[in-house]
């Protein structure tokens, strides 16, 4: 919860930056309901492990590996993207898009560092019903977040020059 804290501490400072060079937000409609979701995690898990006594399982190292390894990632990707990076979508028009660190490999590693930690945070401490339910809600989260800030690179950056095709996650149909 303290990196959380940290990071919208982040998110703000460069939101600041970016607006100030004239950022557009996309995604507004939706980004309320994001962060009711994240902050009913917080909720929900701490409910499960202390009201219903979750206990962690006897393989409780394997989600906290993991959990390691999305903070490598996570870390990678905030320092990749250094202040474009935000819990916003906000783009400058005309910018090009930030292809180095895991953005190499992948175009959107801080939702799959967010879709892991949904997982194995609650696998860590045997909280199974927050485990299932948030991942759940996070795939439908998406299914609405990656077509809009796809949407929105494609029109306002150098984003389908920079990867080389149109949008391939969740497609409309």
């Amino acid at each position: 919860m303290i990196q959380r804290l940290a990071e919208v501490r982040i998110a703000k400072s460069n939101e600041k930056k970016l607006r100030e060079k004239g950022a557009v937000e996309a995604g507004k409609d939706h980004y309320k309901w994001m962060v009711f979701m994240h902050v009913s995690f917080f909720a929900v898990f701490f409910l499960e492990v202390y009201v219903l006594s979750a206990t962690p399982p006897s393989w409780w190292l394997v989600p906290f590996v993991l959990f390691l390894i999305a903070q490598v990632i996570r870390v990678w990707a905030i320092s990749s993207l250094g202040v474009y990076w935000n819990t916003k979508i906000l783009l400058l028009p005309g910018a090009t898009v930030v292809a180095k660190g895991p953005y190499r490999f992948m175009r959107h590693p801080n939702y799959t560092v967010v879709s892991l930690e949904l997982l194995v945070i609650p696998l860590i401490f045997g909280a199974y019903y927050t485990a299932i339910l948030f991942t759940l809600l996070n795939i439908l989260m998406l299914r609405v977040r990656i077509p809009a800030e796809e949407k929105a690179l494609m029109e306002l950056t150098d984003y389908e020059k920079s990867h080389g095709h149109k949008q391939r996650f969740f497609p409309s149909q």
